[in-house]
């Protein structure tokens, strides 16, 4: 599809040990059969473990850490699911600040399973809408968002989803939702 062309877009990838290995795989291979970079970033060098539930899997090379990661330098951000990779994560406040600048500057981000639980944290999720596993919905909601029970939902710069099953959807929109930021951003650049 030529609206989901995606070359020279740059895409963070942000997950730790424990991340879903399918939830970050197979959007990563969207994304970059559509065109885009990809980079694995992560709070330690080295490789990151990913998970098929609770059963370890494939693992990962870290491509850059996020100490030295710079949200100006990257198009939008990829946030994977895996309950251990988001439950360390939101507690990274550097994680935190890093998805606040995607957010602040309007960049997209895409979301799936336990992946909110960052937004959560860094107290993005007030007055937004998403979907997310359905685990989490109280915490989605104690932070002021709205959860929706859908395979994909899209808020504004933000796309999420609540599983595996529904990568498809969310591969989709998430392909969608980054090549309307690039559309937009080479119009404003001419």
């Amino acid at each position: 599809m030529s609206e989901t062309k995606l070359n020279g877009t740059i895409v963070a990838i942000l997950a730790t040990n424990g991340f879903e290995e399918a939830e970050l795989f197979e959007p990563r291979k969207a994304l970059e059969e559509a065109g885009a970079t990809t980079r694995i970033i992560a709070p330690r060098a080295g490789k990151v473990q990913g998970m098929k539930h609770d059963e370890k899997t494939k693992t990962v090379d870290v491509d850059l850490t996020l100490d030295k990661a710079k949200p100006e330098e990257f198009d939008a951000l990829l946030l994977p699911g895996g309950a251990l990779n988001a439950d360390a994560l939101r507690m990274e406040m550097k994680a935190q600040e890093f998805v606040k600048s995607f957010d602040r500057a309007g960049k997209p981000i895409a979301v799936i399973c336990h992946g909110p639980w960052l937004l959560v944290s860094a107290d993005l999720v007030n007055g937004r809408t998403l979907s997310a596993y359905h685990t989490i919905q109280d915490d989605i909601r104690n932070a002021g968002g709205e959860w929706k029970d859908e395979e994909v939902v899209r808020d504004k710069n933000w796309v999420s989803s609540r599983q595996p099953s529904d990568i498809p959807a969310f591969n989709r929109e998430m392909l969608r939702l980054f090549s309307e930021r690039k559309a937009r951003a080479h119009g404003a650049s001419r």
